[in-house]
């Protein structure tokens, strides 16, 4: 009994030492004056209003960069910040910023002296817009921070953006190769191997040109939706025995790509099946795009298939 007396009592204890690490640092508001200053400005900043945007940002006003790299960031003041209204308003199509759905900002005012004159909004909205130049698109979360002073002005942003979209609309400024593009390798070989030991019939040698690991994928089946190497074979049988392969005609002459980026290896293919389904001997042509994936080691890891699957349902 002792014993859980004693464990009851530490049990006890914890639980209040817990509750009493608890302690408040100010209040949270869901409305409030510095929410609609921060709310109207980002309205005039996407009308590209740089007067109107001017008119809620405090003269010492600073915006900084929340995932840069820079330990001495000093930030964007309000004259280089007001330029950045016009260039986005310019540079965008279809420019816009939202709330996030479901999402809605949150003004703090924290107890602390330091923090007395000041208010922090902090918001989650969705950046929208297709770059006139490049055709980027843009379609991303950002959150942001807002310091507001006790006039009602912005004295700070900080913001917190996915780069990569940024990058990718600087990077397309230019022109750049990614790569080279053969007419003759034996990647596409591999390629020709392996649909003509199809057309043969012959599974296991036209399997043979596939990794054990190899995911198959086609656009009737939609672009997630992948088959082991082992259900490809299988429902490739069943359209053997569904259809007679009497020639399969490559239409001009693949491509493989050896890209820079990502170290890919691709080859683009093009053909004819002339086919006959053997339930009513209606011959059939399908064109037939194949995008084949492969690794160092000259073997097809992906497949995916482009063609029409009425064309095989047809009467």
């Amino acid at each position: 009994m002792k014993k859980l007396t004693l464990l009851f009592v530490i049990a006890l204890a914890s639980t209040v030492a817990s509750f009493a690490q608890k302690k408040s640092n100010g209040t949270i508001y869901i409305e409030h004056p510095a929410i609609a200053v921060v709310e109207n400005m980002t309205k005039a900043f996407v009308a590209g209003d740089s007067a109107k945007v001017a008119s809620y940002l405090a003269d010492d006003f600073k915006s900084y960069n929340g995932v840069g790299t820079r330990t001495n960031d000093k930030g964007q003041d309000k004259t280089s910040y007001l330029k950045g209204v016009k260039w986005w308003n310019d540079a965008l199509d279809y420019f816009s910023i939202t709330r996030t759905k479901s999402a809605y900002p949150d003004a703090l005012e924290y107890k602390e002296d330091n923090q007395k004159d000041v208010v922090w909004v902090q918001t989650w909205e969705d950046l929208k817009g297709v770059h006139k130049k490049t055709g980027v698109k843009i379609d991303m979360p950002t959150h942001k921070l807002f310091v507001v002073n006790k006039n009602n002005k912005i004295q700070t942003i900080i913001n917190y953006t996915n780069q990569s979209i940024p990058d990718e609309i600087r990077a397309s400024y230019v022109n750049r190769t990614n790569g080279k593009i053969y007419n003759h390798h034996d990647n596409i070989n591999t390629v020709r191997l392996a649909n003509y030991a199809f057309e043969k019939k012959d599974l296991d040698k036209c399997m043979s040109y596939y990794s054990d690991d190899a995911k198959f994928s086609d656009i009737n089946s939609g672009w997630e939706k992948t088959y082991t190497k082992e259900e490809t074979k299988s429902m490739w049988q069943k359209f053997l025995n569904d259809y007679e392969i009497k020639n399969l005609e490559m239409i001009g002459y693949p491509d493989y790509l050896e890209y820079e980026m990502g170290n890919g290896r691709e080859v683009l293919s093009w053909w004819n099946y002339h086919l006959i389904r053997k339930s009513d001997k209606k011959e059939i042509t399908l064109p037939m795009h194949i995008s084949n994936s492969f690794n160092s080691d000259g073997k097809i890891i992906a497949e995916m298939g482009y063609y029409s699957q009425s064309l095989l349902t047809a009467k």
